[in-house]
């Protein structure tokens, strides 16, 4: 991990910095990166990048809840979000964390509310991503995948990162263990351990496009979620050489980072899904938005100077 992004992952713990971004950062330019505070709000948003043939994922933001009130309160707001999106016709699925549904208080409590959340999406045939976290929560979270994606086939999937060392031997007993198993590559924005993850960039990007390749020839479809003119094209040479179908995989983004990019691989052909995330729980999210690009902290700094 580079010396900037771990700098400004320590800086956003302090509370004097996250109390002034927590107060201005919506004002300031976390709005380019987070469609509003309200469901309300990222519909809108929603339908205008559905209409330029993008789909969307959407994601109600928040972690680490620390009472059964308020894991049933997340659980509710993705509840509302698979409505939403029944309701309004866009095309869009939802991801998750769930650390924000109780997974820290009881592997109980997250199940039962993992299962009201993936009962509504099997209802409205829609399909949900976990979110993979930390890596003190990546064994509970494989087990629990592992118990829902045995009941609920294909409404649900995950997320694999990259630069963990554990990352190949999760993947081969996903792709050996079930029929159609969608996951999302993900390079990882954690500040993890050595001893877990490899500490260096050229590292994780060479493992990066080993996992991506691994998965794309399994069979099972591939959400590759990248903003790196090298991936992008080095996926579209190994599918066109390999004869992999379009619609066994995706390009993902996330919302507010390179849109041009977006539309222009949509016109491509290819399918071009937006990570759409939202609510009042944005920091943390947003801090590692800001830490994977330190460029996106200076566009931060120019609005807090601008009439």
């Amino acid at each position: 991990m580079s010396f900037t992004r771990k700098m400004v992952l320590s800086v956003a713990g302090n509370k004097v910095v996250s109390g002034f971004i927590k107060k201005y950062g919506m004002r300031l330019g976390a709005a380019r990166f987070v469609a509003g505070e309200t469901l309300k709000e990222a519909i809108e948003q929603v339908k205008l990048l559905n209409r330029d043939g993008l789909v969307v994922t959407l994601d109600h933001l928040g972690e680490f809840v620390f009472d059964e009130h308020e894991a049933m309160a997340s659980t509710q707001a993705c509840l509302d979000v698979l409505d939403a999106v029944k309701a309004s016709g866009v095309n869009s699925n939802m991801s998750l964390k769930m650390t924000s549904l109780g997974l820290d208080l009881s592997k109980e409590l997250c199940l039962k509310h993992m299962r009201l959340i993936l009962d509504k999406a099997r209802e409205h045939n829609n399909f949900v991503r976990i979110d993979m976290e930390d890596y003190a929560h990546i064994a509970i979270t494989m087990e629990i995948f592992d118990e829902l994606k045995r009941e609920y086939g294909k409404h649900v999937g995950l997320v694999i990162q990259a630069y963990l060392f554990r990352t190949v031997d999760d993947m081969k007993h996903l792709e050996e263990t079930y029929e159609n198993c969608n996951l999302r590559l993900v390079k990882g924005a954690y500040l993890e351990s050595p001893t877990v993850a490899f500490p260096n960039k050229v590292d994780v990007d060479q493992n990066y496009l080993k996992i991506i390749e691994m998965h794309l020839l399994s069979g099972h479809f591939s959400a590759v979620a990248t903003h790196d003119d090298m991936v992008i094209n080095h996926v579209k040479a190994f599918v066109k050489k390999h004869n992999i179908p379009n619609d066994r995989f995706e390009f993902q983004m996330l919302y507010g980072v390179r849109p041009e990019t977006q539309r222009q691989l949509v016109k491509e052909g290819y399918a071009m899904r937006v990570y759409v995330p939202y609510g009042n729980d944005w920091y943390g999210y947003f801090t590692r938005r800001i830490a994977e690009r330190p460029a996106n902290a200076f566009f931060i700094i120019k609005n807090m100077f601008r009439k």
